[in-house]
Order: C-alpha cells, then structure tokens, then sequence
C-alpha cells in the first residue's frame, strides 16, 4: 500500500466547523491534523467534525491521533463528530469505543442537519 500523505481542509459551516480529511491516517499524519484542529479550534466553534470521506487507511497510530483529538476536544467543552467513516472503520470505532465518545454519521449531510437542530 502506497502511503498517501495526509490532507486536511477546515471548512467553518454555520452549526459546526469541518475538517476534510484525505489519504492516510498514521504517524505521518500527526502534524497536519493537529495543525488543521487548531486552526479548526481557533474559530470557537461548540462541535467539529470529521469528515472521512476521502481517507483510505487509519492504522493503530492514526486511532491515538483520534483519541488525542477526541481528549483536546473534550477538555475545552467541543463536541467531535465522525461522518463518512467505511463500514470497516465504524466497525473499528465500535470495537474501540470510539463511537462511545463521539458521533458518528453516515455522511456530512447528516451531520450538519443534527448540529444545526442541535444549535438552535
């Protein structure tokens, strides 16, 4: 398997801020995720999700980088969301509790339309 670097997009959309992820989720990934989550956090915004739709691979190393994500989240009063997630990766973050702690959706749509109920 090619490693594919990762890319991150932070779109701020009304209810929430987005981040669009693209290739691989692993160690390499560390610094562009938690560079695009700060400027994410820099925003204010009260829930950010993650869109997976483009992402090809998380491995054990991406799965901390989550939890670590989902752990700054928390202590600063955010809501993290999942969406787009394959049915192997909801499968993996049911199997790691993930989904204990944040949302997940089946797609951004899904996502955007609860935070917006959500908000007002």
């Amino acid at each position: 398997m090619a490693n594919e670097p990762l890319e991150v997009t932070v779109r701020r959309l009304p209810a929430l801020t987005v981040l669009d992820l693209e290739g691989e989720i692993n160690g390499l990934a560390e610094s562009r995720l938690n560079h695009a989550y700060a400027d994410a956090e820099g925003a204010g915004p009260r829930t950010v999700l993650l869109n997976f739709s483009g992402v090809d691979y998380i491995n054990s190393t991406g799965i901390a980088l989550i939890v670590s994500l989902l752990g700054r989240a928390r202590a600063s009063g955010r809501e993290l969301r999942a969406c787009g997630l394959s049915e192997h990766y909801v499968e993996i973050f049911n199997i790691t509790r993930l989904a204990d702690f944040m949302s997940v959706f089946p797609n951004e749509e899904a996502a955007v339309s609860e935070a917006a109920l959500g908000a007002g």
